[in-house]
């Protein structure tokens, strides 16, 4: 039996979609033959927790810790949350937030979490060295876990599998850091390094393998999936017509037009002001909530900061309408956020705010799962709204979604396994 080392930053009992992927490949690889062996933080203050992933963890998995030191206490004092993501960056800092930004950016590359790496690098070694491992595998972001992948393949030679969940450079709040033309020659000096060395690379879209293929040829899609038994299970859907939200919300991720349809719409039909309701479910910017306040549709919305994995899949099931927003960034062609694969198991209509012509749009066209609407076709947003609320006065309002199966965490592990054989 192969064993691989996976070295992440986010594990149980932290929440979220970053501890999704690796838990699910940990689960699923013993049935192929692989046994896993995970390094993470020790301690660790996670600001999104759900204790509940941690039964999905193997009984018979060795979890390996070590503390970690983060700045980021530091930066909360000048307006930045403690743990708060990178995607929240404040839009408004104060001077001394300002400071703070500029020395995150340009003295923490890749990311805060670099002081973790020599402490790593170090225990690593020599646990290696007495122990039995075929291949080493590093998760990010933090792409600062890929640096320390890099440092045992110099070291020790050993087979190493770099995962992007992803991209680097290309990652979408990427272009909001004060980085200064040494730190970015810096970030993309390493991102190369570390595409060059792995002997394999696994990304999530097509666009990413696309990118990264021009520096790297051992690069794969292995996409994120759903870990839930497709059934045929009657769900008691919501009464109202809702429209469902569900995961961060950054400024990037801010779909104007849908506040400013959503708000024509209920002022022109009382009907639908009484029918409808919006509900966010995860972390919302500030900036967002201060734009829909402009729109006359507060009393319509709900927002929810944070629920159980198990909690969320029962929203999703019974809301009418699954809404994806993706950022609106150079990069967003590539983004194919993780929540998709499971609004398809829960067979409702999705509409996504997004470019239709990325790798989102072609997994909704493919699977006969929904819509995608361009950032700035309004009117064809409105129609489609329009639409859904119509069949759903009908009692017409359902969606067939097509060859999910590939997206079953198990399936999506079998794979992994192949290239971990492989290499």
């Amino acid at each position: 039996m192969k064993k691989v080392l996976i070295i992440t930053y986010y594990w149980p009992p932290a929440g979220g979609s970053g501890v999704q992927r690796w838990l699910k490949f940990v689960k699923y690889l013993g049935d192929f033959g692989i046994e896993p062996v995970v390094y993470t933080v020790k301690n660790k203050n996670y600001p999104i927790v759900d204790k509940s992933l941690a039964e999905e963890i193997p009984k018979h998995v060795k979890v390996l810790q070590k503390p970690i030191f983060e700045p980021n206490t530091i930066f909360s004092i000048f307006g930045k949350n403690k743990g708060e993501s990178a995607g929240f960056l404040n839009p408004n800092p104060t001077f001394f937030g300002r400071i703070m930004q500029y020395i995150r950016a340009n003295f923490f590359i890749p990311d805060a979490r670099k002081f973790w790496i020599k402490p790593s690098v170090n225990y690593l070694t020599t646990y290696l060295k007495t122990h039995k491992i075929d291949v080493v595998i590093t998760t990010g972001p933090p792409h600062s876990m890929h640096l320390i992948g890099l440092k045992l393949k110099q070291r020790l030679h050993i087979k190493w599998i770099a995962d992007f969940r992803d991209p680097w450079t290309e990652i979408d709040y990427f272009h909001q850091l004060p980085l200064t033309k040494k730190a970015i020659k810096k970030h993309y000096k390493l991102e190369k390094e570390v595409l060059q060395q792995a002997d394999s690379v696994l990304v999530v879209s097509n666009t990413m393998k696309a990118s990264y293929r021009k520096i790297s040829p051992n690069v794969t899609v292995i996409p994120n999936g759903f870990d839930i038994e497709i059934n045929d299970d009657e769900t008691t859907l919501d009464t109202k017509f809702s429209i469902t939200h569900v995961g961060l919300m950054n400024a990037d991720r801010n779909p104007k037009i849908l506040w400013e349809v959503l708000d024509e719409i209920v002022h022109e039909d009382l009907n639908f002001k009484n029918d409808f309701e919006l509900r966010l479910i995860g972390k919302v910017d500030a900036s967002i909530l201060a734009e829909v306040k402009k729109h006359e549709i507060s009393e319509n919305i709900t927002v929810i900061n944070y629920v159980s994995h198990k909690e969320v899949i029962q929203y999703q099931k019974q809301s009418q309408v699954l809404l994806i927003a993706v950022n609106n960034v150079p990069s967003a062609k590539g983004i194919v956020t993780g929540k998709i694969f499971e609004y398809l198991l829960a067979n409702r209509p999705i509409l996504a705010i997004a470019p239709t012509d990325g790798d989102l749009a072609k997994i909704i066209q493919e699977t006969k799962s929904g819509i995608t609407i361009g950032f700035s076709a309004k009117e064809t947003l409105k129609n489609t709204i329009l639409d859904f609320y119509s069949k759903y006065k009908q009692g017409k309002l359902e969606v067939n979604p097509e060859n999910i199966a590939q997206y079953h965490r198990k399936e999506l592990t079998g794979r992994l396994s192949e290239i971990i054989n492989s290499i």
